[in-house]
C-alpha cells in the first residue's frame, strides 16, 4: 500500500545527514574537552593559588574560601554553561546549519532551507515532491564538496588541555618537591574554615600563641625548631608592636629573643625563614603574698597552747623542737608551689650536724584557691632560711629569693636575781629581811622561791641543812615574775648562825636543775654580836663626824678671812670666786652631815632593838643624834644660804659684807654644835664600848658553859675510850667542841687587847683591874689547855676547866656591870625625884620599842602568809 502523498515527508539525503552527524560529533567532542579543561584549570588555579599564597603568608580563612568557591564555581558553572551552549543547543540539523552559516553564510542558508524542506508536508497544490528532492540533492552535492569542519568554532581544546596539563604538572611538581606542603595546601584548600595551620618549611616545636610576662620586667622568648623542620635559618627576627625589630641567632635549634620590660599588651611577630609566627604578650604583675601567718606548736614539755602569729617581717623565732606551719594569702590562684630545701645560716653548736628535721623541711605547697600553706615543719637545732617558689595559672613565678628566716631558739636556763638587799647582812633573829626577787625565763617559769642553807661557823662551807619557800606566780605562759619576799630567822625557827640565802627559779625544760641568784650571806646574831657590830658602825660614824668638824673649822677660817675684807673688795671677781668655792664646800658638808645623820638614825634604831644596851648610852646617842639633825636640817643650810646671798649680783657692797658676817656668826654656832655633838657621841661611845665588854665576857662564859654541857652529855659514850673507839657521831661532837674552844680563846685575846686600848683612852681603873686579873690568871694558857685535853679526849678534866673559866668570866662581867650602874646613878642625887628629861626619854624609848615590836610582828605575819601560800603552791604542784 503506497503512502498517502498528502501526508508524506522527504528526509535529507543520507550523505548529507552523515556529514552533518560527523560535524556534530567533532563539535561536541571539542566543546566537551574544552569544558573539562576549563573546569580543571579553575580547580588547579585555585589550588595553586592557595599553595602559593601559603608560602608567603598565613592565608586567612575568608580568602581561602573565596578562592575555593571561585575554582569550584568555574568548574561547576562554566562546564554546564559550555555544554549547554555547544552540546544542547547544537543537537539538531537546523542548529548545526546555523552554526555553519556563521562561517559559510550561503551554504549555511541553503543547508538550513533543505533541512526546513524536509519537515514540510507534501501538497500538490503548493510543492512538488520531485522538485524538493531535487533541491536536497543539489545542496547535498554542494555540501559534499566542502569540509564542514572548517565551519567549526575556533578550537581551544588543545590550548586549554595543555594549560590544564601544565597546571597539573605544576601541582604534581609541588607535591614532588614539597609533598607535606602540598598535602597541607589541599587540606586547607578543601577546608577553608578549618584550624589547619599552613605548612612552612621552617617549623617550630611547641610554640604558643599567648604568653603572660612579668609586668615591667625584661623577658625572653625562646623558639625551638622542630626536628622535622626542613629549613633552619641562621637568623630570626621579632617585633613587639611598633617597637624596633629584634634579631636572634640560631643556637642549637634555638632562637632566644630578649625583650625590654613591657607595661602594655601587644603582639610579637616572629619571622624565621618562611615562618611568620605571632604571640600575644600580656604583661602582668607577678603573683605575690598579701598576708603571711605562721602557726607555732611548742614542744609538749612547755605546756603552751598553739599560737597563730601574723608575719609582718620575714622572720620567725621558735624554740627547738617546735613545729611551724606557714600560710600565705596570694594575689592570684596558684597552679604549683614548693618550699625548701633549707639553707642553714648559722650553727648554734659547731660540733653538732644539722638535724634530720632541718634537712626534711621541703615539699610542695598545699594550694586552696587564693591561699597556700606548708606541711608541719619541725625546728631542729640550727637556724636557717627557707626558700619558697610558686607559679600561677599563667605560668608566672614569684619574685626571686623569697625566703623566710627560721630562728631556732635554744631553751635557755632561767635567771634569778635579788634586789634591795646587800650581799652580806647581819640581823637579829626577830628581824625581817624584805627584798624583791626577779625571775625570768624565755619560755615559762615553773616555780620560783627562796632557799636558805646553814653554813659551818668554822669553815664557812654549807652543812647541807637547807630549807625553801615557794612563791606564787609560776605557769607555762609566765616568763617574768617580780615578787616581794620576806625572811625572818625567828619565823622559821632559826637561831643565831650563819646562813646563805638565795632566790631560785625553775623552768619546764626536762631534768634541768634550778637556777640560783647570787648568794646573800646572812649573819643571824646574838645580842652580844649585834652590839659589837653596832659599836663598829658607831666608831666609824664618830670618825666621820670628827673629819667633818675639822673641815668645818677650815671653812670658818676662810670665811673669817673674807669677813675682814672691805665691802668694795668683797665684790671683786677674785673674792666672789672664793665665796663660790666656800658655798660649794659648805653644800658638800651639809650633804655629808645629812648622810651621817641617817646612818646614826640606823645605829640608834639597831641599839634600841638590841635590848641589852643601857638606857644612859641610848640617851647620849639620842642627844648626839638630835644635835646632828639640827645641824643638817637648819644650822648648816643657813650658812650655805648666807654665802649664796653674798654673791647676788644685785647686792650692794654693804649687803654682801653683812651677809658674810652673818654667815661667819652662823658658822661659829655650827662649829660649837658639832663639837657638842661629838662630845655627846664620844660619851655614848665610851659607855657603848664598856657595855660591849660586859656582853662579850658574858658570851665567853656562856660558850665555856656550853662546852661543859656538851661534854657532860657525852660522858657515857666517850669517857675512857681511845679516839679510834669513839662513835663517829660523838667524834664529830668532840671536833665541833674543840673548834668552839679555839674560837672562844681567840675572843678572849681580843677582849684583853680592847680592854688595854679602852684604858689608854679613858684611864678607867676598874677596866684596868679586870685586864690585870685576866693577865695574872693566865686565862690564855688555861683555855689552850682545855683545847689540848679535848683533843686527847680527857673529857672530865676539860669539863672542870671549862666550868672554872666560865665562873671567872661571869665574875669579871658582873664587876664591870656594877661599875656601869654606879656611873648611871652618880648624878641622880640619891633618892631625889626623877629628872623630867629622863622620864621623857624613857617614855620615848618605850614608844620606839613598841613601834619596833609592832613592825616585827607585821613582818613576821608577812612571812607566815608566805608560808601559807607556799603550802598551797606545793599542794597544787603535787596534784
Amino acid at each position: 500500500m503506497s503512502p498517502d502523498p498528502a501526508n508524506s515527508t522527504n528526509e535529507i539525503p543520507d550523505s548529507l545527514r552523515t556529514q552533518l552527524e560527523s560535524f556534530r560529533q567533532v563539535l561536541w567532542r571539542r566543546k566537551m574537552m574544552e569544558s573539562v579543561a576549563a573546569g580543571a584549570i579553575g580547580l588547579l588555579v585555585s589550588f595553586l593559588l592557595i599553595f602559593g599564597l601559603d608560602r608567603i603568608w598565613q592565608t586567612p580563612s575568608w580568602c581561602r574560601f573565596i578562592i575555593l568557591i571561585s575554582g569550584v564555581s568555574f568548574f561547576a558553572g562554566f562546564a554546564p554553561y559550555w555544554l549547554h551552549r555547544w552540546i544542547w543547543r547544537h543537537r539538531h540539523e537546523g542548529q548545526l546549519a546555523k552554526l555553519i552559516a556563521k562561517k559559510f553564510p550561503g551554504l549555511g542558508d541553503r543547508l538550513l532551507g533543505v533541512i526546513e524542506l524536509q519537515a514540510q508536508l507534501e501538497n500538490d497544490d503548493s510543492l512538488s515532491p520531485r522538485l524538493r528532492a531535487a533541491a536536497m540533492e543539489v545542496v547535498s552535492s554542494e555540501v559534499s564538496k566542502r569540509d564542514l569542519n572548517l565551519a567549526l568554532p575556533t578550537p581551544r581544546h588543545r590550548k586549554w588541555s595543555l594549560a590544564a596539563m601544565v597546571l597539573s604538572a605544576c601541582a604534581a611538581l609541588a607535591f614532588v618537591v614539597a609533598p607535606k606542603a602540598g598535602i597541607n595546601s589541599v587540606e586547607r584548600w578543601l577546608k577553608p574554615f578549618s584550624d589547619i595551620e599552613r605548612y612552612t618549611f621552617t617549623q617550630l616545636e611547641d610554640s604558643v600563641d599567648h604568653l603572660v610576662v612579668p609586668y615591667g620586667e625584661a623577658f625572653e622568648i625562646t623558639l625551638k625548631l622542630a626536628p622535622a623542620s626542613e629549613q633552619k635559618p641562621t637568623r630570626g627576627s621579632a617585633q613587639y608592636g611598633l617597637q624596633p625589630e629584634i634579631q636572634a641567632q640560631l643556637n642549637r635549634d634555638h632562637y632566644i629573643f630578649r625583650f625590654p620590660g613591657q607595661q602594655e599588651k601587644g603582639t610579637v611577630i616572629f619571622k624565621i625563614g618562611d615562618l611568620v609566627h605571632r604571640i600575644k604578650v600580656e604583661p602582668m604583675q607577678r603573683p605575690s603574698v598579701t598576708g603571711m601567718k605562721v602557726y607555732v606548736s611548742s614542744p609538749k614539755y612547755l605546756q603552751l597552747p598553739d599560737r597563730e602569729t601574723d608575719l609582718s617581717v620575714g622572720e620567725v623565732s621558735a624554740v627547738e623542737g617546735s613545729t611551724l606551719k606557714f600560710r600565705f594569702e596570694m594575689t592570684r590562684p596558684l597552679k604549683s608551689g614548693s618550699y625548701g630545701p633549707p639553707i642553714e645560716i648559722e650553727r648554734d653548736r659547731e660540733s653538732a650536724p644539722a638535724t634530720a628535721a632541718d634537712k626534711s623541711s621541703q615539699g610542695p605547697l598545699v594550694l586552696d584557691r587564693l591561699s597556700a600553706e606548708t606541711a608541719p615543719i619541725e625546728i631542729g637545732q640550727s637556724s636557717y632560711e627557707l626558700p619558697f617558689s610558686w607559679a600561677d595559672e599563667h605560668g608566672l613565678s614569684n619574685a626571686s629569693n623569697f625566703k623566710l628566716r627560721v630562728n631556732a631558739v635554744k631553751d635557755n636556763p632561767p635567771v634569778a636575781y635579788t634586789q634591795g638587799l646587800e650581799r652580806q647582812k647581819a640581823i637579829l633573829p626577830e628581824e625581817v629581811l624584805d627584798f624583791e626577787i626577779l625571775c625570768e625565763d624565755d619560755f615559762g617559769l615553773k616555780r620560783v622561791g627562796i632557799e636558805w642553807e646553814t653554813l659551818d661557823p668554822g669553815s664557812g662551807k654549807p652543812t647541807g641543812e637547807k630549807n625553801e619557800l615557794l612563791l606564787p606566780g609560776g605557769g607555762p605562759e609566765i616568763t617574768r615574775i617580780m615578787e616581794q619576799a620576806s625572811f625572818s630567822p625567828e619565823a622559821f625557827g632559826l637561831g643565831p648562825q650563819k646562813l646563805v640565802l638565795r632566790a631560785f627559779s625553775e623552768d619546764f625544760f626536762p631534768q634541768r636543775s634550778r637556777v640560783y641568784s647570787e648568794p646573800i650571806v646572812v649573819y643571824v646574831l646574838t645580842r652580844e654580836e649585834h652590839s659589837q657590830i653596832l659599836k663598829s658602825k658607831f666608831d666609824r660614824a664618830i670618825s666621820e663626824l670628827e673629819d667633818l668638824s675639822r673641815k668645818e673649822l677650815n671653812l670658818l677660817d676662810e670665811n673669817q678671812r673674807l669677813e675682814r675684807l672691805d665691802a668694795g673688795d668683797l665684790q671683786a671677781d677674785e673674792n666672789q670666786k672664793r665665796l663660790d668655792v666656800q658655798e660649794q664646800a659648805e653644800s658638800e658638808n651639809t650633804q655629808r652631815m645629812k648622810d651621817l645623820t641617817e646612818r646614826m638614825e640606823d645605829i640608834m634604831k639597831g641599839a634600841t632593838r638590841n635590848g641589852e644596851i643601857d638606857k644612859e648610852t641610848l640617851k647620849k646617842m639620842a642627844e648626839a643624834l638630835k644635835s646632828m639633825q639640827e645641824l643638817s636640817d637648819a644650822d648648816m643650810p643657813e650658812v650655805r644660804d648666807k654665802l649664796r646671798e653674798a654673791q647676788e649680783l644685785s647686792n650692794t657692797p654693804e649687803k654682801s659684807k653683812d651677809d658674810v658676817e652673818d654667815a661667819v656668826e652662823a658658822q661659829k654656832k655650827v662649829v660649837e654644835k658639832i663639837k657638842k655633838a661629838l662630845e655627846q657621841a664620844n660619851d655614848a661611845n665610851k659607855r657603848f664600848e664598856a657595855s660591849t665588854f660586859v656582853s662579850r665576857l658574858k658570851k665567853a662564859a656562856s660558850e665555856q658553859n656550853s662546852i661543859a654541857g656538851v661534854l657532860i652529855a657525852s660522858f657515857p659514850n666517850i669517857i675512857g675510850l681511845r679516839e679510834s673507839q669513839i662513835d663517829p657521831a660523838d667524834q664529830r661532837k668532840l671536833t665541833d667542841t674543840t673548834r668552839q674552844q679555839v674560837q672562844t680563846a681567840s675572843d678572849i685575846r681580843w677582849i684583853q687587847e680592847d680592854l688595854g686600848h679602852y684604858h689608854a683612852r679613858t684611864g678607867d681603873k676598874v677596866f684596868k683591874g679586870i685586864l690585870d686579873q685576866m693577865q695574872e690568871t693566865k686565862i690564855d694558857l688555861g683555855l689552850e689547855d682545855i683545847r689540848v685535853k679535848l683533843q686527847k679526849n680527857h673529857s672530865y678534866t676539860a669539863t672542870e676547866k671549862a666550868k672554872y673559866w666560865a665562873e671567872k668570866l661571869s665574875g669579871w662581867a658582873a664587876i664591870l656591870a656594877d661599875e656601869m650602874n654606879k656611873n648611871n646613878g652618880s648624878g641622880g642625887g640619891g633618892g631625889s625625884a626623877a629628872d623630867p628629861e629622863d622620864e621623857d626619854f624613857e617614855f620615848m624609848l618605850r614608844v620606839m620599842k613598841m613601834i619596833q615590836k609592832q613592825q616585827d610582828v607585821r613582818a613576821r605575819t608577812r612571812v607566815l602568809e608566805q608560808l601559807k601560800r607556799d603550802a598551797r603552791n606545793s599542794a597544787q604542784l603535787t596534784k
